[in-house]
């Protein structure tokens, strides 16, 4: 069986919670406790479990309490994990194989450039289709998004030109204000470009009082050499699964990452957390996680009933079918001193339908 995990984090009001602690923060809230959710769900991303650490917690190191919930709750003894980059390290890969269990993750950019330079990995072998690698009994996936390499491309562009106008603005700053100084735009300079991760690719030299861009085209070529390339990585055995079920199980990951959006800034807002005990706030985030699963069993029906928007030009999404429902509510009529008339309204025909969807029928008084 193949199940998926992630992990994020949530930030805390006040400092007294007794799982508050300074970490990695995903939320960019500097200054800001936090604590750390772990996701766990089924190869369709149907959320199964979820797990609350202290805020420090580093993610390999909660891999462990993901293995005992699926050996011990879920009794299951063969299985693979799917984890990002940063969750299926060293520690992680070492727990899951105690445990003889498998794994499927992604290198990271200095784990691909360090094998290409030992030559187990070459760069022509990145390509749109999946290409395939094994080496010390570990196999490596390989493909190229040719459309995320463009936009890689794109970006990187767009901020040399950007740093080639600022530099211009400042030289005629320079020009027009004999008091300015260049020694302090290039000083501003260079700290964009650490700023915006261009170090190395080009340096600003001082030409008498005028600031000059120099590419390191040789850099930025090299800087480019993996845009849009990723490996994923796993011990799984080729009889077991295909290069390309690896691949399709790795992406799917995403489905995590969209639950993480919805639990922390879509419908259900598991933050900001106001809770001070542990148990109250691992309370929080498990009636969050049973949220989600409503919310995605409503999701169900409604494609189920209404169809998608890649299928249906006028299909209605949950977010939008919540929003229709909120209209509908309890109107209350004061008579008199001592008399209300409470009265429910009929739903409009796209209320109905939602609610047909949903199996939900309303009261008749």
């Amino acid at each position: 069986m193949t199940f998926l995990y992630d992990v994020t984090s949530s930030y805390l009001e006040g400092e007294k919670n007794e799982l508050g602690e300074y970490g990695y923060n995903r939320d960019g809230k500097r200054g800001k406790l936090q604590i750390v959710i772990g996701l766990l769900a089924d190869e369709e991303g149907e959320p199964l479990a979820v797990r609350v650490f202290e805020g420090h917690r580093s993610d390999p190191t909660t891999v462990v309490e993901q293995i005992k919930i699926l050996q011990e709750q879920f009794g299951v003894s063969e299985l693979v994990l799917v984890g990002d980059r940063g969750m299926v390290k060293r520690q992680g890969r070492q727990a899951l194989s105690a445990a003889g269990l498998r794994y499927i993750t992604a290198l990271t950019d200095p784990q691909i450039r360090r094998l290409l330079g030992q030559g187990t990995l070459q760069l022509n072998l990145f390509s749109e289709q999946v290409c395939e690698v094994e080496a010390e009994g570990v196999r490596y996936i390989l493909r190229k998004n040719e459309s995320e390499a463009r936009r890689e491309q794109g970006r990187l562009e767009d901020k040399l030109a950007k740093l080639g106008a600022k530099i211009e603005a400042r030289n005629e700053q320079v020009r027009t204000h004999p008091r300015c100084q260049p020694e302090a735009g290039q000083r501003a300079m260079a700290a964009w470009v650490e700023r915006y991760k261009l170090t190395g690719l080009v340096e600003i030299k001082l030409d008498g009082t005028q600031l000059k861009l120099e590419r390191r085209e040789e850099a930025i070529t090299r800087a480019l050499d993996l845009a849009g390339c990723y490996v994923v990585t796993t011990d799984v055995a080729s009889t077991a699964m295909s290069a390309q079920q690896v691949h399709d199980s790795y992406v799917s990951l995403a489905k995590v990452e969209r639950d993480f959006r919805t639990l922390k800034t879509g419908l259900l807002e598991v933050r900001p957390v106001w809770v001070r005990k542990e148990s109250r706030t691992r309370g929080h985030v498990f009636c969050c996680l049973l949220a989600l699963k409503v919310a995605r069993e409503m999701e169900r029906r409604l494609q189920a009933a209404l169809g998608t928007p890649e299928t249906r030009a006028d299909a209605i999404t949950l977010p939008d079918a919540l929003r229709s429902l909120t209209r509908l509510c309890l109107l209350h009529y004061r008579v008199d001193e001592k008399t209300t008339v409470t009265k429910l309204p009929q739903p409009d025909a796209r209320q109905r339908e939602i609610l047909q969807a949903f199996g939900v029928s309303l009261p008749a008084m």
